[in-house]
């Protein structure tokens, strides 16, 4: 009977052997925290933009978890050459130090999302929004055409931001005093373009600079 056999078949040994190979994973991505003086990557002046979200785009990620747009896009593209030839410059840490939750993740029924930001018209996101494919013909995404009919509530937006502020969104006094104003009369198609539209666009890329360092 041969090692593996004999682990399935004693339930103590295959707790115990859980228990290490957990421990060895918890190990190796932890410890590296504690000599590491930041997981944030630096940026210059010149390329430093990064923000918190605005009213109508906070709402319009609301919206996007919601209806579980991550479970077929991810929002993390790896620094491999192929996925910055389709995708664009890699993921950087800094870009999602703002999400709670932040979307990275591996699923791609859908492309990538990091980088869509201004890269199609408003005009181009409501329609891909209600008939994915009307513009792409081989989608297999829902379509969204209820999100031009139906109303944000903004009794709500200055809520979700205090929220934010206490795990350390930097939302000022007067954020919140506007927060109800900027989205009031707005749909949630208005929002959830308005996310897509600022997805990737907050950092100023350098070419040939390795942010990794």
């Amino acid at each position: 009977m041969s090692f593996q056999e004999k682990l399935e078949k004693n339930v103590w040994g295959m707790i115990a052997m859980v228990a290490v190979v957990v421990s060895i994973g918890g190990i190796v991505e932890i410890v590296p925290l504690f000599y590491l003086d930041n997981t944030m990557e630096k940026l210059n002046k010149d390329e430093d933009s990064i923000r918190p979200y605005t009213a109508l785009q906070l709402e319009g990620r609301d919206v996007y978890i919601r209806e579980g747009c991550y479970l077929c896009h991810s929002q993390m593209i790896r620094p491999f050459r192929d996925e910055k030839e389709r995708y664009g410059h890699y993921s950087l840490a800094v870009e999602s130090k703002y999400d709670h939750p932040f979307q990275w993740g591996s699923k791609r029924t859908g492309p990538d999302l990091a980088r869509v930001g201004a890269k199609y018209s408003d005009e181009w996101q409501v329609q891909h929004l209600k008939a994915p494919r009307s513009l792409v013909p081989e989608s297999v995404m829902p379509d969204y055409a209820f999100l031009a009919d139906a109303k944000l509530d903004d009794s709500l937006t200055e809520s979700k931001m205090r929220a934010l502020k206490a795990v350390g969104v930097p939302y000022s006094d007067e954020d919140f005093k506007s927060a109800a104003s900027a989205v009031r009369g707005k749909t949630e198609m208005d929002a959830m373009v308005a996310y897509l539209q600022v997805l990737g666009t907050m950092v100023k890329f350098q070419e040939g600079r390795d942010y990794r360092e």
